[in-house]
């Protein structure tokens, strides 16, 4: 952090995250039903919190649409107050289920899931723009584009300033200077004036509000924690560096509960900000985490009327050129799309449309996470092969079962013996095969009775240690009749 190129970095990667940060936070405020100065604190004591306790540097937390989708509910049926005691027990619960290890549920997350789930806030990213350029003055078309073209062409000349930042002040200082009436953001809503004081939601602290807020609570943690670990996955991998999932899941927790007792509504990492300050403007560290959040309450109780006379335009380009720097273009690819298994772009799809026609980030990941398995399971199943062979003499015959053997492959198993044609004894062996679960346990037992019911004996060889101690513990423990 002494190199100057750093710290310049770092600082104006804060200003343009904080810059885009304000639109964003005030459209999230309106989603929820709440005054925008709510989604402007969430967003500033989200990210200045999390700065400090979070464990993925450079990746931006505050106030976010998918968590304003989820507590929008009782936000309109119970007031405000109701709404910020959720918040704060949703961070209990993060803490909680951060302590409990929730983190180490990424790794069951597949590479298709992520790559559906990237292409998807993409598009929802993009998706999120076309209102602010539907039914406007023509004007807002060309300042767009010009803007577009401006973070196209800037870095070329020079990376020392970012380039969103440099097309938010030109496209400003243009709407300004030749009086061009276009959509600004003071349009959205009316930016705070003073710093946010804290204090306790003011609602009854009885069992009834427990029941009322528990379960918008738990979903709100559910929401945030999926959407800030997959979050923090992205950045480890544009960044080839590794973060602490469990710190981060606690970190959550920890900038909900302050955010809840500042009066914000709550929130998670932003993948679009994040994109920017990470991606778009190179940012690695805290700093421009912390500055964001802190340059958003600078903007907002300094500046703004200045911020509010920002054209929407400006910030349209700029997350217009996020959706593209975010989606997965390799993924797409004619040539990805030839070598690429059946199953991996099914999931991804799946992932993709899943998030777009719910907006819900965290349900296409868990369909698509549940579509990965079910094609996993249904391919390893088809792995376990049997084949029989005969001693000479006619009386044993000796069967070699091959693969994994779960309840998706068990389940064929029991049909694979020749119970009337067999020799009076059979061996079975296992040697090369693994036992899973008590389904394919239970097969085995079937096939010993159905073996048994014609007078004949089974013996079961070749288990390894794992097989062999679950086979013993279960065998004989699992038909209805004991």
């Amino acid at each position: 952090m002494r190199d100057p190129k750093v710290w310049r970095t770092e600082v104006l990667a804060g200003l343009v995250v904080a810059l885009a940060l304000i639109p964003e936070a005030i459209s999230f405020s309106i989603i929820a039903g709440v005054d925008p100065a709510v989604g402007l604190f969430a967003s500033f004591t989200m990210a200045v919190v999390i700065s400090v306790v979070g464990g993925r540097r450079a990746m931006i937390s505050a106030a976010t649409g998918a968590v304003a989708l989820v507590i929008a509910p009782l936000n309109h049926e119970h007031g405000l107050a109701y709404l910020i005691a959720a918040v704060i027990l949703a961070g209990v619960f993060q803490i909680v289920l951060g302590a409990l290890g929730v983190a180490r549920l990424m790794r069951f997350i597949p590479r298709s899931v992520m790559v559906g789930f990237v292409n998807a806030l993409a598009i929802l990213i993009f998706m999120a723009q076309v209102p602010e350029i539907r039914d406007v003055p023509w004007a807002v078309y060309p300042l767009v584009l010009g803007g577009l073209a401006l973070m196209v062409l800037f870095p070329r000349i020079t990376t020392v300033v970012p380039a969103p930042l440099v097309s938010i002040v030109v496209l400003t200082l243009i709407t300004l200077g030749a009086g061009i009436a276009v959509p600004t953001v003071g349009d959205k809503g009316a930016l705070p004036s003073s710093l946010p004081v804290p204090g306790l939601p003011d609602v009854p602290f009885t069992l009834d509000t427990l029941a009322i807020i528990a379960p918008y609570a738990f979903a709100m943690a559910l929401v945030g924690l999926m959407e800030s670990l997959m979050t923090a996955k992205l950045v480890d991998d544009i960044t080839d560096t590794h973060s602490d999932k469990t710190r981060e899941s606690v970190g959550q927790g920890v900038a909900n509960i302050v955010t809840g007792f500042f009066g914000g509504m709550g929130g998670c990492a932003m993948i679009g900000q994040t994109m920017i300050n990470v991606k778009v403007s190179g940012a690695r560290t805290r700093l421009s985490t912390f500055l964001a959040g802190a340059f958003l309450m600078v903007l907002c109780i300094a500046f703004g009327p200045l911020v509010s006379d920002i054209p929407m335009a400006a910030l349209v380009a700029v997350m217009v050129m996020v959706s593209f720097a975010t989606f997965d273009w390799h993924s797409v690819a004619p040539r990805t799309l030839r070598r690429m298994p059946l199953g991996e772009i099914t999931v991804m799809v799946t992932t993709v449309v899943c998030v777009v026609a719910t907006d819900n980030l965290a349900i296409g990941v868990v369909v698509g996470s549940v579509t990965a398995m079910v094609i996993f399971a249904k391919r390893v199943a088809h792995v376990a092969e049997v084949t029989a062979v005969t001693d000479p003499d006619g009386t044993t015959v000796v069967y070699q079962v091959t693969g994994e053997l779960f309840f998706a492959s068990s389940n064929d198993l029991v049909g694979r013996f020749d119970y009337a044609g067999d020799p009076p004894h059979v061996v079975i062996d296992l040697s090369a095969a693994h036992v899973w679960d008590a389904s394919s346990v239970a097969a085995l037992d079937a096939i010993g009775t159905k073996y048994a019911q014609r007078g004949k004996t089974v013996e079961i060889t070749g288990l390894n240690t794992h097989s062999a101690h679950l086979h013993g513990r279960l065998t004989g423990e699992l038909s209805a009749s004991h």
